[in-house]
This record gives structure tokens, sequence and C-alpha cells, in this order.
């Protein structure tokens, strides 16, 4: 078996040595660590490729970490309880919580090695590190969140989250899905017009994704509509997602209202990044830890005046927006941890330019107190960029909301000074 990296997590000297002994002879690298801390620290910065964890040691326990791992998106590696005769059942209940296996004190050298081996080979099957709902933190927000996610996953029933874009609402949709059942994050929406019911065979039992339902053309809401019916003979579990609120919806007249009856009838509001501020800095800190192991940059710890600054910073690009900024901070920050001048340089690189404002203005922003016609031109903008950003840029389902043939359609948007991207 190749060389891997193995963390040893014990408080007795003499075990993490004789550990490291053996396993440095089985070709592999071994780091130690003596206590929770050390151990938290390590895999913060890297992910090993097995975890050894003794259940008792002086700061805290190896259940709890191995909790806090699984709640922060870390528990991506195999992790082997050690246990002393009196802590055998504390390790069974481990194995449920997310341990491999354990292993009872005093360690026979056959049982180590077999043990190590066949974790090694299930880590190779372990899924990648992302995060998921527990990452984004403990707050009451979030934990009353959780429990109305947790009451909807009883039902099949059709679920339609409302958030922020850029929000946290496909990680409330993952939620919902279960391991080993398949997922389905629909991009090419003309399927649900042309082949609705081979949508529900391919995901049978599992979970259909629709990021923004507002995107849908008539006839493709009308084969949302029949997807939506025939969904529970398949087992399958329609989420769908808006930026748009309730009302919204109803007065949207491109919106099939039956459509929207059925949607309505099981909704649930996903709370923005601002609605749960306290959050934030250990929601930072587990974000640190995963774009360092997918994109091999460097971790580093982040200061309290750091963590203080992204906290009370403005985020009205939500759950994207702050995962953009650590990750710039990781990448370009000179020294060894990532400070309050990181942080302001990094934000100012972000805030919104006199245009972007411009563009986000709404309806009730529109100076009446102007000429007829500059009032009129400042609504038309705010509504071609709206709904632009909703069809992002289709040019096609801009025209069919609009009302307008395509020629007319770009000569307006030329009028306007609206920029066509992509």
């Amino acid at each position: 078996m190749a060389s891997r990296n193995i963390l040893v997590v014990d408080d007795e000297i003499g075990i993490r040595e004789l550990l490291s002994d053996i396993l440095t002879d089985e070709g592999h690298r071994i780091s130690l660590a003596e206590n929770a801390q050390t151990a938290r620290d390590h895999r913060l910065k890297q992910r090993p490729d097995l975890v050894l964890l003794d259940i008792w040691m002086p700061d805290c326990d190896g259940v709890s970490l191995l909790k806090e791992w699984g709640n922060a998106g870390l528990l991506t590696m195999p992790v082997v309880m050690m246990s002393g005769h009196g802590t055998i059942d504390t390790a069974v209940e481990a194995t449920r919580i997310g341990a491999f296996d354990f292993l009872e004190k005093p360690i026979a050298l056959q049982k180590l090695l077999k043990t190590v081996n066949a974790a090694l080979k299930h880590a190779e099957h372990l899924p990648k590190t992302e995060l998921n709902l527990a990452s984004l933190g403990k707050s009451q927000v979030i934990n009353e969140l959780k429990q109305r996610l947790e009451q909807v996953s009883r039902t099949k029933n059709a679920l339609l989250l409302l958030g922020k874009k850029g929000g946290s609402v496909e990680l409330c949709a993952r939620f919902l899905h279960m391991p080993g059942t398949p997922w389905l994050s629909l991009t090419e929406y003309d399927k649900l017009a042309s082949a609705p019911l081979e949508l529900l065979e391919q995901v049978r039992d599992g979970v259909i994704f629709l990021e923004e339902v507002t995107a849908l053309n008539k006839t493709e809401q009308k084969g949302l509509l029949l997807l939506l019916a025939k969904a529970d003979k398949f087992g399958t579990r329609v989420v769908c997602g808006t930026t748009s609120t309730l009302p919204q919806l109803a007065e949207n007249v491109q919106f099939d209202n039956v459509l929207l009856q059925a949607l309505s009838s099981s909704t649930l509001k996903v709370p923005a990044l601002n609605d749960h501020r306290e959050d934030i800095p250990d929601l930072v800190v587990s974000m640190a830890s995963l774009i360092a192991e997918k994109t091999g940059a460097a971790y580093k710890n982040f200061d309290v005046a750091a963590l203080n600054a992204l906290r009370n910073a403005e985020w009205p690009g939500d759950f994207e927006a702050l995962e953009s900024v650590v990750q710039n901070l990781l990448l370009t920050s000179l020294g060894e941890k990532v400070t309050l001048e990181d942080v302001n340089r990094v934000l100012e690189q972000f805030s919104q330019t006199p245009q972007e404002q411009q563009e986000q203005v709404t309806p009730q922003m529109v100076h009446i107190s102007q000429p007829l016609r500059e009032a009129r031109d400042e609504f038309e903008r705010y509504y071609f960029q709206h709904h632009m950003k909703l069809v992002n840029n289709n040019m096609s389902k801009l025209a069919e909301i609009s009302g307008l043939e395509r020629t007319h359609l770009y000569r307006k948007l030329k009028q306007l000074g609206i920029n066509i991207k992509g």
C-alpha cells in the first residue's frame, strides 16, 4: 500500500511514539497530537488520510471532537477510535456517529495493521470535503432552519426555498438528500418540457433541484407541474429555489398561477448571512480549511480583528461572496495570519461600484420628481436588468417575459445603455 498521512491523537507519549514507530516502519508519514486542540489545528491545515483518535484526553474527549468534525463538514477521512477497557461502549457509540472502527488498548500489532489497512482502503471511496448545512453555524436562526428542514424531510412533498442570490439555498436542498440516492441539479430546463417523466425515472428515490424557478418559460412550467404531480410515484423530492417572494411570484404575469399554488403549500425562507452574523467567524474558519484542501493554498489562521471585521461587514452577495473573500484572503495575504488590514484590503475590492449600485435600483427608488421620460427609462432599466439576472442573460427568455420581439428588445436595451453580457 502507498505511503499515507496518518494523524495519531493520544495524550500518552508512550502510545504516540509506539504507534508512530510501527506505522513509520510500514512506510506511512505520521503526525502526532497530544490533545484535541493540536488535532484541530492539524485538521484545519490539511486532511490526513486516517486519524487514530483516543477517547479520553485532558481538554476534550475524542467523541466530542469526532462530532465537531462531522458538524463542520471535516469528517471526510476515516477515524479509528482508541479506547481502554472501560470505554468500549463509548467507542461503539462513536462508530454510530461516524468513526470507522475502534481499537482496544493495549493494541495488538496485527489488529492495528489490519484495521489501519482497512481504514485506508475505505478512505479511497469517501467523498471530498464540502460545506454542508451544519457548517453554517450554531445560532438559533440556523438551528431553527435545520429543525424545519428535518420536519420537511419526513415527507416527500415538493419544497420551495426563498432565499437571496448567492445564498445557501442549495445547502438546504442537499440537507434533504439521502446518501446513496440520486441527486440532480437541473440546469437544462428544456427537459422539463420534453421529458419530465424521464427525469423522474433518472432520479428515482432522489432529489431534483432547480436553483431559480422563475427562469422557466411557460412550457417548462407546465412540465414542472406534471413532474410535481408524478414525483410521489417515483419517490422523488423536488426542491425549487427562487430569489422572489411569494407576493412577487403572484404578481409575475409570466408565472403560472397553478404552479404557484402547488409550490406555495410548502415554502421555507432561507436566512441570509446578515441574519446570523454570529456564525460568520466559525464559518470563515471552516471555509478556509476546505478551500485550502481543495485548491492547495496554504491554510492561514485569522486573527480576532479580522474575524470581527468579516462578521460586521455587509454581504449583499451572501454566502458565495463570503466564500470568495475568504479564498482571496488565503491566496493574497502575505503574513502567517490573516489580519484586519488584509480583510479591509480585500473587502474594498469587493465593494460595489457606482454602476453596480445603479443596476440594483428598485422601483421604489425611481425618482418620481423627474420628467416622465427619464422616470420611465429608469424603471425600464431596472425591469430589464432584474429579469436578465433571473434568466442568466438568455435573450429568448427575456423576449418572452417582456413580450417584445427580439429585434425590438435588442434596440430597447441599447437605448437604455444596458450591456448584453455573454
